[in-house]
C-alpha cells in the first residue's frame, strides 16, 4: 500500500474524529457514543482499505467508462475535449455547471439508491446499513459494487448531457464531506430548511429499523426528491434510533465484501 496515503488517512481520521466528537457534545451525555463502540474495528478497516479499492478498482472502471463514452461520442480519445465537455451546457460557467450537476446527480442518486433497496441489489447495500451504532465513520462502510454502480449511474448521464468533467471536480468533495455529516451522531435538522437540505436527522431516519422509516429518505442532498416521490419521513416529536438491518450481515471487512456473493438467495430486506 501507499505509505504516504496511509499517513494521510490516519491524519484525517484523527482530525475528523476530534471534530465530530466535539460536535457530538451538543447531544445529551446519554446519547453520545462511547469512543470504542460496536463495529468500530470493521469501520476502521474500511477507512484504511476502501480508499485503495475505490482508487484502483472503482476508479479504473469509471475511467474506462468515461473513455468508452468519449470514443463513442467523438470517434477518438481526446483528454482536453473530454474535460471541456460538449454542447451548450459545457459553455456555462463552471460554478453554474457544478450547481446543475449537484441537482441532477442527486436526482440520479435518489433513484439508484432506491434500486439498491430492491431485492436483487439489496445484499450489496445491506453492508452500508449493517452499522448498529451509526456515526460519521459509518459512512465509509460501503460495498465496492454499490459504489461502482452508483458512480456509473451518475457519471454517464452527466457526460451524455454534455457537462464538463472539469466542473464535476467541484462537486465530488461536496458529496464526500456531506456524507460524513449526514451519518454523524447529531440531532441537527436545519430548522426551517429541513425540507431544503438533507440533515443528519433526515439521513439517520433512513438507517433506522423503525417500520415507519423503512425505505424512506433516499436523497443525499435535496429532500425535495423524497417529498415529490412520497418517501419523505421526518417526524418532529422523536429522534431516529434502532439502527441496522435484520439482514444477517457479518462483522469484519472481508466477510462483508464476500457476503453479497454468498447470500443472493436471502436478498430480501
Amino acid at each position: 500500500m501507499d505509505a504516504p496515503k496511509l499517513v494521510g488517512l490516519a491524519a484525517a481520521l484523527i482530525v475528523l474524529g476530534i471534530v465530530f466528537r466535539l460536535l457530538e457534545f451538543s447531544r445529551p451525555k446519554s446519547q453520545r457514543l462511547p469512543l470504542i463502540r460496536p463495529g468500530l474495528k470493521t469501520d476502521l478497516a474500511y477507512w484504511f482499505v476502501f480508499p485503495f479499492i475505490h482508487h484502483y478498482v472503482v476508479g479504473a472502471v469509471v475511467l474506462a467508462t468515461v473513455i468508452g463514452f468519449a470514443f463513442a461520442a467523438y470517434g477518438r480519445i481526446d483528454k482536453d475535449q473530454i474535460m471541456m465537455g460538449f454542447g451548450p451546457l459545457a459553455q456555462l460557467p463552471a460554478a453554474v455547471q457544478a450547481l446543475l450537476m449537484l441537482v441532477i446527480a442527486d436526482f440520479l442518486g435518489y433513484w439508484t439508491h432506491r434500486l439498491f433497496h430492491r431485492r436483487r441489489l439489496w445484499p450489496f447495500h445491506a453492508i452500508h446499513h449493517s452499522s448498529t451504532t451509526l456515526d460519521w465513520l459509518s459512512s465509509i462502510r460501503q460495498h465496492p459494487v454499490n459504489d461502482l454502480i452508483s458512480r456509473i449511474a451518475t457519471t454517464l448521464p452527466l457526460l451524455a448531457l454534455g457537462f464538463s468533467p472539469a466542473a464535476a471536480l467541484w462537486i465530488a468533495p461536496v458529496f464526500a464531506v456531506f456524507a460524513l455529516l449526514l451519518h454523524a451522531n447529531l440531532d441537527w435538522d436545519w430548522g426551517r430548511l429541513r425540507t431544503v437540505i438533507a440533515s443528519p436527522r433526515f439521513h439517520r431516519w433512513h438507517h433506522s429499523e423503525d417500520p415507519q422509516a423503512r425505505d424512506k429518505n433516499f436523497a443525499g442532498l435535496f429532500p425535495i426528491f423524497d417529498i415529490v416521490f412520497g418517501t419523505y419521513y421526518m417526524p418532529k416529536d422523536r429522534l431516529p434510533a434502532n439502527f441496522g438491518t435484520a439482514t444477517p450481515v457479518p462483522e469484519g471487512l472481508w466477510a462483508q465484501l464476500s457476503y453479497p456473493f454468498r447470500n443472493t438467495k436471502n436478498a430480501g430486506r
